[in-house]
């Protein structure tokens, strides 16, 4: 039975109520005293409200006597618990030699489910039990997180120290949180838009042949392989896959393989393991494969990565298990490889730049997008796209009023004739630079052709210079110009007969010349 009983605020009160508690032999398992406040929890059998209250009724100062259902330290503690157990990643709190201490139901039911323990099993027990590394590299004066396997399974730990009020160390509590919620979060930091098919723009023939591919795709739980042109929209393919497949809730993480030398790739794909390398973490790091556990990972231009890498992700693609970058722990990831590459495979294997056996693996599914001057009719749509959204932004960048331009005839006309060699990217790029400039509210034919004529000189420059540094003599400076001659007019003149009346020469000299450089419709 527990009691409160309240009484006056005189010296020596509790002690008086507490021997008659041991006077009357009654087990007094806890109790808890404030001002006027006596708080008991007493077990003896058959034990009445009333006996207790004729026991301490010669006492002086005594004013009422209640039976209550907790005392108040019980209650704080049912708060906290609760408080911890509405927290869905695990939590352990030890003490300064490791002993379990406290733990919330998200770790009860990691343990209950791996070992089968009982709740009464896991306090008091060492966490050395459970972990692979020694208390000491837990038990520090400042919050750190490590990588750490808990119970067979590897999760980041963020562990914060426990002071007493002397500011010695007397515990650490420990917040295992899983690489499915980090790669989760980490996702959203990559990017916090929602990717469906619905946010592809586009209604020509070929955008809605891609978006029913790419759905059917989405359902098969097997890698895809996106080709296509540096601009076409790789990335946001591979987000909606994503989006529409079971893998949904799981985190989509991104990579470009010709951002990073071989060693960083290698370390952020795979990851490493402590003291791998000069500079590595001491508690080491997971990579975007251990991130993206039950989810979906995106290797944009993925010709890019070395032999050596290609190998290894062979092996991961192989059976799904891999090591960490000086690591000897076998893992597993459950991950949808999803690769995608402006360059021809085939070309690269026949060179032995890319590994035969890798591309099969990738290539399970395949997707091939089409430039954007094969796709005329959507330009309309997506110029009114970019326009719409390169206003919001220049409006709340100059805090102006709501002002969306127009885009004149002539001017469309223009983009649609465009031969477009950087694809939606350009286009995205030319409008907003075009409606950052502005200022009649129409967009006409002379802003574009101008913001066209400067990207087009740059492109020249830069093209200019490469291509003088790459010609060995006369002829292969021709067969460049033939090359780009033809993929250029090639769009606009589907057919070899129309492409030979359009350059005066024969016909059975341009069927030559476009197999000569492998050019196709």
């Amino acid at each position: 039975m527990r009691v409160e009983i309240k009484s006056s605020d005189r010296i020596g009160i509790s002690q008086e109520i507490l021997t008659v508690f041991a006077q009357q032999a009654w087990n007094l398992k806890a109790v808890e005293v404030s001002a006027c406040l006596t708080f008991a929890h007493l077990e003896h059998p058959n034990l009445q409200l009333n006996e207790i209250s004729a026991c301490l009724k010669s006492i002086e100062g005594i004013i009422s006597i209640n039976e209550i259902n907790l005392l108040p330290i019980e209650q704080r503690e049912n708060h906290l618990q609760t408080l911890l157990d509405r927290i869905p990643d695990p939590i352990i709190d030890i003490d300064h030699q490791g002993a379990i201490l406290a733990v919330n139901s998200a770790t009860k039911k990691l343990l209950t489910k791996a070992n089968d323990f009982g709740e009464g099993k896991i306090i008091g027990q060492s966490i050395e039990d459970y972990i692979d590394q020694k208390i000491a590299s837990l038990l520090t004066d400042k919050a750190i997180t490590l990588s750490i396997s808990f119970n067979h399974k590897v999760y980041l730990a963020d562990i914060s120290p426990v002071m007493s009020r002397y500011q010695q160390l007397t515990g650490a509590m420990i917040i295992l949180r899983s690489m499915k919620s980090v790669g989760r979060q980490l996702a959203l930091m990559q990017s916090y838009q929602e990717h469906c098919f619905d946010n592809i723009v586009g209604q020509s023939a070929k955008i809605l042949l891609i978006k029913e591919q790419s759905e059917r795709f989405a359902k098969l739980d097997l890698p895809v392989l996106i080709s296509g042109e540096t601009g076409t929209g790789k990335e946001l393919i591979a987000r909606a896959l994503h989006h529409k497949s079971p893998r949904a809730k799981a985190p989509f993480l991104a990579i470009n393989c010709a951002s990073l030398p071989e060693h960083l790739l290698e370390s952020e794909l795979f990851g490493y393991s402590a003291g791998a390398f000069t500079g590595a973490s001491k508690s080491g790091k997971p990579g975007l494969i251990e991130l993206a556990e039950g989810g979906s990972l995106f290797l944009d231009e993925i010709a890019e990565m070395s032999i050596y890498l290609q190998a290894k992700l062979l092996r991961f693609l192989q059976d799904f298990s891999y090591r960490r970058v000086g690591g000897t722990k076998e893992l597993y990831a459950n991950v949808r490889i999803v690769s995608a590459s402006h360059q021809d495979l085939p070309k690269l294997i026949a060179a032995n730049n890319f590994r035969e056996d890798l591309f099969y693996r990738l290539n399970v599914l395949n997707l091939d997008l089409p430039p954007l001057r094969a796709r005329a009719d959507d330009i309309a749509l997506l110029a009114k796209h970019f326009i719409h959204n390169a206003s919001k932004q220049v409006q709340q960048s100059n805090q102006e009023q709501d002002r969306t331009p127009t885009l004149s005839g002539p001017a469309l006309t223009l983009l649609k004739d465009y031969h477009w060699p950087g694809n939606i990217r350009q286009l995205e790029n030319i409008l907003f630079s075009v409606v950052a400039l502005n200022t009649t509210g129409c967009i006409e034919v002379g802003e574009v052709a101008q913001a066209l004529a400067k990207f087009s000189q740059s492109i020249h420059d830069v093209l200019v210079d490469k291509k003088q540094s790459s010609y060995k003599n006369w002829a292969s400076a021709q067969a460049d110009f033939e090359k780009e001659l033809l993929t250029q007019l090639y769009p606009s003149f589907p057919t070899t007969r129309k492409l030979a009346a359009r350059l005066d020469v024969s016909h059975n000299k341009i069927a030559m010349k476009l197999r000569q450089y492998d050019i196709k419709g």
